[in-house]
């Protein structure tokens, strides 16, 4: 789980110590990221400060007023380099001016705190993400001409579009530095980066191969079905009486799954039909193709797969749970339930408990009252 990273207003650890990155990470990197943008205000520096700021290959003519156009490159390295620690810098403020201050007045405990942490980040980015990027598919008109994902295909990226995808890029990058800032345990650093590196590879392989249109939908859905657990998730942490956290857990799990099963059914009907129908048509003509049978039929199989552990992982997840909550209910039931009233002794019971004396003057009294 994330520790969120507060500055001791006590303590003034060494300079260059780990403690001080840790501390003063965010102002750190906002210094180096003005190098950049001040060398982009300077003559002599601006070819190479534009280098990591600007976005490059433009695949459009001179005409004036004419949209500039672009397509994937080397060059887009040093611009996701630069980015990243624009989203460094931004984490650090969400969690400085938002989090640690609606969390300091609910009064979490450690696990509820890392847990509204974590899932606070992450709702943040997955609310932006999901409307840039459906405002992105808004103006490709992809909904509901889904035909033009593949109409076009290879398409140049207008410049929202690509800074979207760079952007994704960069969040996925940032999320490295990010263990030692957040002081990962590391025993956890292995899985954390392999995630990172994972959601990294799954956005870069299909930019790099122009499958731009698809990925921005897959984008979009993932990040809805991620943004509503997410809430879930820090409704659970607050919502102590779980009126409404039910309510959206249950809609994340529904969605989730909607989400994954739309994404399998709109990788199918671009790789497997729309881009395999432009390909007979002889219509791959332009630079950057990559609509081959085997690259088509990897970039398919991979997306299943993924899809289909998503939806596995969601289950399994949610039968846990069930599971976990019928365990306690149980347990609280039996903590709850009535003791059993000792059964009376019947009166040869009684008898049979008192001396021997006692014993013999009951039966001697009972016969007394018999004559």
């Amino acid at each position: 789980m994330v520790k969120p990273v507060r500055k001791s207003a006590t303590k003034n650890p060494p300079v260059l110590s780990h403690e001080f990155v840790i501390q003063n990470h965010a102002d750190i990197v906002s210094c180096v990221a003005m190098v950049f943008v001040i060398g982009l205000m300077v003559q002599a520096t601006s070819p190479i400060a534009s280098v990591f700021i600007t976005l490059h290959h433009n695949v459009t003519g001179e005409q004036l007023g004419e949209t500039p156009l672009y397509l994937p490159g080397l060059k887009d390295i040093p611009v996701v380099f630069f980015y990243s620690l624009i989203c460094i810098i931004m984490h650090a403020i969400i969690q400085e001016y938002v989090l640690d201050k609606i969390s300091k007045k609910l009064h979490l405990s450690k696990s509820k705190l890392a847990i509204f942490s974590t899932s606070g980040q992450l709702f943040a980015f997955y609310l932006v993400s999901a409307v840039w990027g459906l405002d992105v598919v808004l103006k490709e008109r992809l909904v509901p001409d889904i035909s033009r994902i593949w109409s076009d295909y290879p398409t140049p990226l207008y410049f929202m579009f690509k800074m979207y995808i760079l952007i994704q890029l960069s969040y996925s990058l940032h999320e490295l530095p990010e263990l030692y800032f957040l002081r990962i345990k590391k025993d956890e650093w292995a899985g954390k980066a392999a995630l990172s590196l994972t959601s990294l590879a799954l956005v870069a392989v299909p930019y790099a191969l122009n499958f731009n249109r698809l990925l921005v939908l897959l984008l979009v859905l993932h990040h809805a079905a991620e943004w509503v657990f997410h809430l879930s998730q820090l409704l659970q942490t607050i919502d102590k009486d779980e009126k409404f956290s039910k309510v959206t857990r249950l809609s994340s799990t529904v969605l989730q799954i909607v989400a994954r099963l739309g994404s399998i059914i709109l990788a199918v009907l671009t790789l497997w039909y729309g881009l395999a129908l432009r390909e007979s048509q002889g219509l791959n003509v332009r630079a950057g193709e990559f609509n081959t049978p085997l690259i088509r039929f990897s970039v398919l199989v991979g997306i299943i797969l993924l899809q289909a552990y998503l939806i596995f992982k969601v289950i399994s997840e949610e039968i846990s749970r069930t599971k976990e909550s019928g365990a306690a209910v149980q347990q609280l039931t039996k903590v709850k339930a009535p003791k059993k009233d000792k059964p009376k002794k019947s009166k040869k019971n009684e008898e049979s408990d008192l001396p021997e004396v006692d014993q013999n003057t009951n039966k001697t009294l009972r016969k007394h009252k018999v004559k």
